[in-house]
């Protein structure tokens, strides 16, 4: 038999049943923006989260919500429990609108760093700093950083952003 990965349905296969199956095991997305989000540890949410709320957080599956304008941060898979920024004891890099905007949690870089340096010299070493700190096995982004993973994809793309940025104010 051929496989057409391309076909829709193949023949015998009630397809109301794999629709069941399917949504089974897809994680509900985020009440607020439907964004799926990505998986972030217990720990990660529990080291985020105010003294106050870590009772809420001692059970369930939990995923990362990083739609810019969405205020929900955390949200629980397959539950009802969510965490927005005000649940939260730091401030949410991708999420922020006003300096100062972390982008690294580990080393502390933020947005007004790599804009500085940008606009002093054209480029930026930051990137490269915190790559040579990880490479030491000096990072901590599972404990410190919210989404619970590494900050160097967030520290490049916004590096890109503000050399775009800048390069049209010129």
């Amino acid at each position: 038999m051929i496989i057409d990965c391309c076909t829709k349905e193949e023949p015998g296969v009630d397809s109301n049943r794999m629709a069941d199956a399917v949504s089974e095991v897809v994680p509900e997305r985020c009440r607020d923006c439907e964004n799926q989000g990505t998986p972030v540890s217990r720990k990660t949410v529990l080291l985020m989260l105010k003294p106050e709320l870590l009772e809420q957080a001692l059970t369930g599956i939990f995923r990362f919500c990083a739609t810019r304008e969405c205020p929900t941060v955390y949200f629980e898979e397959h539950g009802a429990q969510v965490f927005t920024t005000d649940d939260l004891r730091v401030i949410v890099g991708v999420k922020a609108h006003s300096d100062p905007i972390p982008v690294c949690y580990c080393f502390g870089f933020d947005e007004r760093h790599l804009r500085e340096e940008i606009r002093q010299t054209g480029s930026t070493t930051i990137p490269g700093r915190i790559s040579s700190l990880i490479r030491e096995g000096l990072c901590a982004c599972e404990a410190r950083n919210p989404s619970g993973s590494c900050c160097l994809g967030e520290v490049n793309r916004t590096a890109k952003r503000l050399r775009q940025e800048l390069s049209l104010s010129d």
